[in-house]
């Protein structure tokens, strides 16, 4: 039996239209899947780490594998049009595939730039969500920055102080139970290799061998711990140097009138690089000591 364009093209609709529908269902589990997870999470810290660490990238999964159907689902019409011709097969398969892709191109883009508020929301309400004390039922308050650190060691202040983590602790007032959870901080430091902590901090930079516009550099960078004092050096590559250099200045300290009736502060740094950065915390004091350590990370 001679194999025709005709055979062809009804082998290619039975394999398009089960693979339509197998990716609108691949979709639909792993939305559904992702829903289940969160929801059988008891732990409102355990929502909030895997929200984190799993909520963007499940999104983009559903997102890609209804994208796939679509496209499938576009390469089984006009099938009688398509049978006149393998030029009409090409053209309905081309546009297919663009708009395929242009689904998954917009989705990414809105994931990227729009979707983060909403991530943040989420994640904020887990996270400031009243615990409950397992143990006797009761509601737990949660302490202020000033009032925590009577609950954190010495190493975990430092790492608070150097705003690489942060430090929640909740208390039953009743029974004096506390609870601490730890979050990451809104500056980069590495772990410590002698303690443990996150306090290693770059405190200076050296060039060894100065970047052109023709050729890279070489740079030593020095970083310090801020709980023990142990010290290590890095070798990095210094980029080419650009045709236009840009820079940025902060305020040294940040006053407010009445300050103890602040509850937060939020700071939205721009960037040359025309991106911003939000940062909140939970008083000015605070906010004024992330300034004297904030710098921008390549």
């Amino acid at each position: 039996m001679e194999f025709t364009y005709s055979n062809f093209l009804g082998i290619w609709q039975i394999f398009i239209i089960g693979l339509a529908v197998l990716s609108a269902l691949a979709g639909i589990v792993i939305f559904i899947t992702h829903r289940l997870k969160i929801t059988s999470l008891s732990d409102y810290k355990q929502k909030y780490d895997y929200i984190a660490a799993n909520d963007t990238k499940m999104i983009l999964y559903t997102i890609v594998a209804f994208a796939i159907s679509i496209t499938a689902f576009i390469n089984s019409v006009y099938h009688d049009t398509v049978l006149l011709s393998f030029i009409w097969f090409c053209v309905r398969m081309f546009i297919a595939l663009c708009l395929g892709t242009l689904i998954v191109y917009i989705s990414n883009l809105m994931i990227k730039f729009a979707y983060p508020s909403t991530l943040e929301r989420k994640m904020k309400h887990w996270r400031y969500k009243p615990r409950v004390n397992k143990k006797t039922g009761n509601t737990m308050k949660l302490l202020s920055e000033d009032e925590e650190d009577v609950h954190l060691d010495e190493g975990m202040q430092a790492e608070e102080n150097v705003f690489s983590v942060d430090y929640d602790v909740w208390v039953d007032e009743e029974t004096g139970d506390v609870q601490i959870e730890k979050y990451p901080g809104h500056l980069i430091a590495h772990q410590c290799n002698s303690c443990g902590f996150k306090t290693m901090k770059l405190v200076k930079e050296e060039i060894v061998t100065s970047p052109t516009q023709e050729s890279d550099g070489e740079m030593i960078k020095y970083y310090k711990c801020s709980y023990c004092n142990a010290k290590r050096n890095k070798n990095v590559k210094v980029a080419k140097l650009s045709q236009t250099e840009t820079h940025y200045e902060l305020p040294a300290h940040l006053h407010f009138k009445n300050e103890e009736k602040v509850n937060r502060v939020a700071l939205e740094i721009y960037i040359s690089n025309g991106k911003t950065k939000v940062f909140e915390f939970g008083s000015t004091k605070q906010a004024s000591e992330f300034l004297k350590e904030f710098k921008i990370e390549d």
